[in-house]
């Protein structure tokens, strides 16, 4: 198998399982949001760490934590990163997947304009134009729907933020979200031990089904990471790009046709708008391939 080809396999396999995240978390709906997430933090460390002792990664994170600067932007990093998952988790509890799908469908475009405030990156014509028609998409649905997508808005600029932030760090995906895990951990496993405690927790006092769900959170959260990381290795940055829309893509046909979510005129306009502004920026992506985001979810 050539090069190449395992770069897409692995890329695609990455990006369906992020695609087709809002159907595991559905199944474990029932329990709260910042309880999910303290399992997702907690799992995802323990399976990380196994797999970097499998493939003897221990010096790329001593070389982290030694680095008193690479810590402290993790540390910003895993705030965004923490604020993405809790709110993805909010809006799969609250029947609002149409409206995730909707954050990570304008997330790139968020970056690009962060680049531009943050990092001085001159933005083209059609970034301009792109980034005017996902806000106008915003503010149609805003309109027509009657309410603000605040949870598309806090998705896509958590994330971007993370990007932003992330991108500074230049360390291995891997590697650095072991480290954002383990900068976590205390936290989520207190809050854990604290639901427990006060026989709040949904873990260990529902079925055993549930509990098996909310340990595999963690190996579904880092698998696609792992196999992305492969994939980034392996393929040209354009073709990632273009891959990435798978993610959405999954969470909007889970939305509109698994969990049937309204999908008004309203957002027929709003999407339209977005999928538009998208196609614009992927015009342009092909001359000058940019990194892509990594799902996010």
């Amino acid at each position: 198998m050539s090069e190449s080809r395992a770069g897409v396999l692995l890329g695609l396999a990455a990006y369906l399982m992020w695609g087709a995240f809002p159907a595991f978390f559905k199944t474990i709906a029932s329990v709260p949001p910042s309880e999910v997430l303290a399992h997702r933090i907690l799992w995802s460390a323990a399976f990380l760490f196994l797999f970097i002792s499998a493939v003897g990664g221990h010096e790329s994170l001593k070389t982290i934590i030694r680095d008193r600067r690479t810590v402290v932007i993790l540390t910003a990093s895993t705030c965004f990163l923490a604020a993405n998952w809790f709110t993805f988790l909010v809006a799969v509890a609250n029947g609002k997947i149409l409206e995730s799908s909707l954050g990570y469908f304008i997330n790139p475009l968020v970056s690009i304009l962060l680049g531009a405030i943050f990092l001085g990156e001159r933005l083209t014509a059609r970034q301009r134009i792109s980034i005017s028609l996902a806000a106008a998409g915003v503010f149609i649905q805003t309109l027509m729907v009657g309410r603000l997508p605040l949870i598309s808005l806090i998705l896509a600029f958590s994330f971007g933020s993370y990007g932003l932030v992330r991108k500074s760090a230049r360390v291995q995906p891997v590697s650095g979200l072991a480290v954002e895990m383990t900068i976590m951990f205390p936290a989520a496993l207190g809050y854990l031990v604290f639901l427990l405690a006060r026989g709040k927790a949904g873990f260990l006092a529902g079925t055993t089904g549930l509990d098996i769900l909310l340990v595999l959170s963690g190996v579904v959260t880092a698998t696609p990471l792992i196999l992305f990381g492969g994939a980034l290795n392996r393929l040209r940055l354009s073709t990632i790009g273009i891959m990435q829309y798978i993610v959405p893509t999954g969470h909007f046909l889970l939305a509109v046709f698994a969990f049937g979510e309204p999908f008004t005129t309203g957002h027929l306009v709003s999407f339209s708008f977005i999928w538009a502004a998208l196609a614009l920026y992927m015009s342009e992506s092909f001359q000058a391939p940019r990194p892509p985001a990594s799902g996010g979810v």
